[in-house]
């Protein structure tokens, strides 16, 4: 015989806190609620308006260095370590969750140009203008302690010498490989003091590298001839090369679409290419309006932030052609290197006043440890907003941001000469012969020549 007992779940019932009142029942049949989609148009105005109060992005400057910070890099092993270098010749290891120094390397007599730490997280590889290489040892430790301060001094376990001045290093995923760029692509192994291989490709000065995530034997730069060049350390010649109109300072690869890169320009553009197809851009992402410096790729893959030369810091969307966030302080100068953290929740600016920047990368974002009922209602209005994201209110209120004068003024200024070129170009092509004057999409204008 089967007896009907009643069942439920003791979680449905239990109050999470002493505190709390017992859970209300509702009943969300949509006969029963003929205004709810008002009601839910009025939680995301307000939710998008809540966000613009708590929007307070900055969290705190890391201070030590004396002069401006030319380079960073973090550990592929430990969230709270960052790695600096400035143009004094100093590199330090910092603590984030403190915001103290761990560790100082002292070794280059001229400005640190690159910094890397290897896969497993305890080499630390270091290039600049003193012709010299250096392999540092990284602490597996930081001493726990808030109060102790970081006095060490440590000493390079190795020193390569090269016979012209380094501009950038990279450090290969997956063995004690590394790559320097200066008057050429070098390619080095921890146990050799001499390169293993050598790649040039007609340049003078080769800026900036970085090695592939997914496929370890590639890797691109870009030189001073406004060349984004690939390599393969397979093969004993470069694989192909792609000429722009202006520089590209830097390159990052994303790491969850591997074929995918993006290159910071000198035009104040940062451009996403295939590096199958490099004929064609498959994103322009605009807003800035200098040089942008450098650029880094969240681990996620979705977003990437960009340092520019007009002292913001701005975070883009992998697919988006304007950035969500643009950040900036007062006293910031000028951005020469930033890093999103491993866990995508904060975001590091290295710059001219020779302060690194702590900032979050979602500007309103409540730290610390949410109660369930906490991440149900974050979910829950960031679902709403989404739903109502294309209504005129909300979206002007979720895209406004505030900018300093100068900058403001330079971004119309720089609206004012692309729409009078875009005029110039409309009336050349009305009053020329059909045909004479082609119609060059945006993704192909900036691209001079493709080689291979």
């Amino acid at each position: 015989m089967k007896v009907k007992v009643i069942s439920r779940s003791e979680d449905d019932f239990t109050r999470e806190r002493r505190q709390d009142l017992q859970k209300v029942f509702r009943n969300l049949d949509p006969s029963l609620h003929p205004q709810e989609k008002a009601h839910e148009y009025v939680r995301a105005l307000n939710a998008v308006k809540l966000e613009k109060v708590f929007a307070k992005p900055f969290l705190g400057a890391l201070s030590g260095h004396t002069d401006s910070v030319s380079s960073m890099a973090k550990s592929p092993r430990r969230l709270n370590c960052i790695i600096s270098g400035s143009m004094d010749g100093e590199i330090r290891l910092w603590d984030i969750a403190y915001r103290r120094t761990i560790c100082h390397y002292s070794g280059h007599k001229g400005p640190v140009r690159g910094v890397a730490v290897s896969s497993g997280g305890d080499r630390l590889v270091s290039c600049g203008d003193d012709c010299t290489v250096r392999l540092w040892h990284i602490p597996t430790s930081t001493g726990g302690e808030p109060s102790s301060v970081g006095n060490d001094v440590a000493e390079p376990v190795a020193t390569y010498q090269g016979k012209n001045a380094f501009r950038g290093v990279d450090h290969r995923w997956s063995s004690n490989i590394f790559a320097t760029v200066g008057a050429q692509v070098d390619i080095w192994d921890h146990n050799r003091s001499e390169p293993i291989s050598s790649f040039s490709w007609g340049t003078d000065t080769v800026i900036s590298v970085r090695f592939n995530p997914a496929e370890p034997d590639v890797l691109a730069t870009t030189a001073s001839d406004r060349s984004i060049c690939l390599y393969d350390l397979r093969m004993s010649t470069p694989l192909r090369k792609v000429v722009m109109q202006t520089r590209t300072n830097s390159v990052a690869w994303n790491p969850r679409e591997a074929l995918n890169f993006t290159a910071a320009n000198e035009d104040c553009n940062c451009y996403s290419y295939d590096m199958r197809k490099l004929g064609f851009a498959t994103c322009i992402h605009k807003d800035h309006v200098s040089a942008v410096m450098d650029i880094d790729y969240s681990p996620t893959g979705r977003e990437f932030v960009t340092g520019s030369y007009d002292r913001t810091v701005r975070i883009f969307t992998y697919n988006g052609g304007h950035s969500r966030e643009v950040y900036h302080a007062k006293r910031m100068q000028r951005v020469f290197c930033v890093k999103f953290s491993g866990d995508a929740t904060y975001v590091l600016s290295g710059s001219d006043d020779t302060n690194i920047r702590l900032w979050k990368a979602q500007a309103a974002e409540q730290l610390g440890v949410l109660l369930p009922r906490e991440k149900k209602k974050h979910a829950y209005l960031k679902a709403v907003k989404e739903r109502f994201k294309h209504l005129p209110e909300i979206k002007r209120i979720d895209r406004h941001r505030h900018l300093p004068k100068p900058i403001y003024k330079a971004d119309k200024l720089r609206q004012t000469l692309i729409e009078a070129e875009r005029k110039k170009e409309h009336r050349k092509r009305a009053h020329s012969a059909p045909g004479s004057v082609p119609l060059i999409p945006a993704r192909r204008k900036r691209i001079v020549t493709e080689l291979e």
